[in-house]
């Protein structure tokens, strides 16, 4: 008898155990079916580009899925601090107001070149943080799917069109900067009143002239590339 109970309170500990694994894997189904419902409503379904923050109940709901859109905030967060947020004093450092002010303006045209590389940098770091976070995420097929979707549109997507702007902006800085030395050069030539630019030299002035098309033709680079982030954006 006394051997009998001791099989059936073993017994009994199997089965509370059994249902412990039970409960558990439910718990994860429920978790795994809130993220990739929250993934797909609030992240995909959405036109452009959307991270929302999850609110403290949604995280709970997740478990421990909410580290793996942490991932995906985390990523934004840094590049909207580390090359966003940079990237506007920069533009409003190297903007080109007129051709007339070039050769004073070297320090910031340089400057705002330099500043380029720091963010493409910041750039190249945030993505390889993110896509080394990602690869090691272990989830089920069924969120896998949907997560990958989320991620290229919220990460990789955003990443590689960023990326596309710099090329462009560093050839416009280099034209500018080689204007501004080229007037520089040639600045007993050249008369400069305000923003009207006079040039006494034929050949001077055709290759002047020359160079301004180049520059006009690298900004409207620019303004595509703009135009291409901005529809990501927008989603349009």
């Amino acid at each position: 008898m006394r051997t009998f109970i001791q099989r059936l309170g073993a017994l009994s500990l199997l089965v509370a155990f059994s249902f412990a694994l039970v409960a558990c894997g439910n718990k994860e189904a429920e978790q795994r079916k809130a993220f990739t419902t929250f993934l797909q409503t609030r992240v995909l379904d959405k036109p452009g580009l959307r991270v929302p923050v999850p609110n403290e109940e949604e995280k709970t709901s997740f478990g421990d899925y909410a580290k793996h859109y942490a991932v995906i905030t985390d990523f934004n967060e840094g590049m909207n601090k580390s090359v966003s947020q940079p990237m506007t004093q920069i533009m409003a450092k190297g903007a080109l107001r007129s051709i007339a002010d070039l050769p004073a303006r070297r320090d910031d045209l340089k400057a705002a070149k330099d500043g380029l590389t720091a963010l493409r940098t910041a750039l190249d770091q945030q993505t390889a943080k993110a896509d080394a976070a990602h690869a090691q995420l272990k989830q089920p097929d069924d969120l896998k799917q949907v997560y990958d979707k989320a991620f290229d549109k919220t990460v990789t997507a955003p990443s590689t069109t960023f990326k596309e702007v710099f090329p462009a902006l560093d050839t416009v800085f280099n034209s500018a900067l080689a204007i501004g030395d080229f007037m520089e050069k040639n600045k007993s030539k050249i008369q400069v009143a305000g923003a009207s630019v006079t040039v006494t030299d034929p050949a001077v002035q055709a290759e002047l002239g020359k160079m301004l098309q180049q520059l006009n033709g690298q900004s409207a680079a620019i303004n595509a590339a703009q135009q291409k982030m901005q529809a990501m954006v927008r989603g349009s």
